[in-house]
């Protein structure tokens, strides 16, 4: 009989789909709860959360279903993938906050928000901008949400790969 292991797939499913989930809900209620407005990069780097997330809620079936390891391996090793790629938007922004290098220009626009008068409320929704990518809205310890995206997405993608490498 062989020991089961906490570093098995269906736990590394959980838990990195969990991270996902919790990730991507962090910076959706810094933006509509706490009014931080994303920047195109900002929202560049969820992509991947809101793909990685319904993988991850396969892996989870995969693995709890007890369908072949390949499967569920193959899920993990996507979400690997995906974080990776994250992780590397959050890299390329974070330089870009440093001025270490240029960004997009879709991101040189300042920000300018919607009246709370109401008004024309269409015509402003088609108004506001994003802000620009080149500014951290906020730093925590230092980092910005695209710093901490970075740590993240490391932290997600070694999980994925402990349950891509596990033996259960």
């Amino acid at each position: 009989m062989q020991t089961q292991t906490v570093f098995n797939r269906l736990n590394m499913s959980l838990l990195t789909t969990l991270g996902m989930a919790v990730t991507v809900g962090s910076a959706l209620g810094f933006e509509h709860i706490g009014g931080y407005i994303p920047c195109a990069l900002c929202l560049m780097q969820r992509t991947p959360y809101y793909i990685g997330i319904p993988v991850g809620i396969l892996a989870i079936l995969a693995a709890a279903l007890k369908l072949p390891a390949w499967v569920s391996r193959l899920l993990l090793l996507a979400i690997a993938l995906l974080m990776i790629w994250s992780g590397g938007l959050g890299v390329y922004h974070s330089g870009v906050e440093w001025q270490f290098w240029e960004g997009p220009a879709s991101c040189s626009i300042s920000a300018s928000g919607v009246s709370a008068g109401g008004g024309d409320i269409l015509a402003q929704l088609n108004s506001v901008k994003g802000p620009s990518c080149t500014e951290a809205t906020l730093r925590v310890l230092g980092l910005s949400f695209a710093g901490w995206n970075v740590l993240a997405s490391a932290v997600l993608a070694t999980l994925a790969i402990i349950g891509v490498r596990a033996k259960a």
